[in-house]
């Protein structure tokens, strides 16, 4: 158990901060399944812009590497323009 008062807040701020993250991660990653299994290209088109944003701060925070933001904003425009 942590013996400075500084050290306890640090480890109750960490968990808060692991709750959001876990959430912000989870909530893209459906949003990125949804969009691979969405079969009209409108729809897709549309929301594409929002999963670019979703992306771009989750690597800002660092919750995901900036290099695997960039891979996953790609791989899904390339998905999203080979629809019919």
């Amino acid at each position: 158990m942590a013996n400075h008062k500084s050290s306890i807040k640090r480890i109750r701020s960490n968990k808060t901060k692991q709750v959001r993250n876990k959430y912000q991660a989870k909530t893209t990653r459906n949003v990125i399944k949804d969009i691979r299994m969405s079969k009209d290209k409108k729809e897709a088109e549309k929301s594409l812009p929002g999963i670019h944003a979703m992306l771009d701060k989750l690597a800002k925070t660092n919750v995901i590497h900036k290099s695997k933001a960039s891979n996953l904003k790609s791989k899904l425009t390339r998905h999203v323009n080979g629809m019919k």
